[in-house]
């Protein structure tokens, strides 16, 4: 009897977004920042990765975000169907208010990640609660698309992919490529159709 194909799942983060962060910033400064780096453009560069089946994706999940959407365009091409879904946004982000204070854009956005983490620094955007549980039906999205297709790829933001990799393994799915969470870093994930609960 010939042994099924693993249904596969690819996580890839996006480019490096083009959005200048050296300096210091104040709380208006470091706000923009996140304004900017949410509209921006992303360098040129070239991803050829041996283990990814370019000739067979037809279709690339990608956030309502322009920098996963590009980045998804630059790797697959523009024929491939893009299908942009919020639910694949990343983790939201927001500057608490600390007047007068001037840092580098790393420790503002770290600062208010870990207060957010906490449960603080949520007021008008989702709580981290609700953000696993975001990433929960995102893992579930994925597999479904696996499930159908044979093959399902995400082209999103490092958070986010953190927290679906970490879904993966808990619903069985085997880590085959680890990249850990750089920019356009490649996790793939593979399940075998015998094990696969329809």
């Amino acid at each position: 009897m010939e042994t099924p194909a693993p249904h596969r799942i690819f996580l890839i983060r996006h480019a490096k977004p083009l959005v200048a962060g050296s300096g210091l910033f104040n709380v208006a400064g470091a706000r923009k920042y996140i304004s900017d780096y949410d509209a921006a453009q992303v360098e040129e560069f070239i991803l050829t990765h041996e283990a990814i089946p370019y000739k067979q994706i037809k279709k690339v999940h990608c956030s309502t975000l322009i920098r996963s959407q590009l980045t998804a365009q630059a790797i697959f091409g523009t024929d491939t169907t893009l299908v942009i879904d919020k639910n694949f946004r990343e983790f939201e982000r927001k500057i608490f208010s600390l007047p007068y204070l001037q840092l580098p854009i790393e420790l503002w956005l770290l600062a208010a990640r870990i207060l957010w983490f906490l449960g603080f620094n949520s007021r008008g955007i989702e709580t981290f609660k609700e953000a696993r549980a975001r990433a929960r039906k995102a893992a579930k999205q994925l597999i479904d698309e696996a499930n159908q297709e044979t093959i399902a790829v995400l082209v999103a933001h490092g958070l986010l992919n953190f927290f679906i990799r970490r879904e993966l393994k808990k619903l069985g799915w085997k880590q085959t490529i680890k990249e850990g969470s750089g920019y356009i870093s490649v996790n793939a994930f593979e399940y075998l159709p015998d094990n696969i609960n329809s």
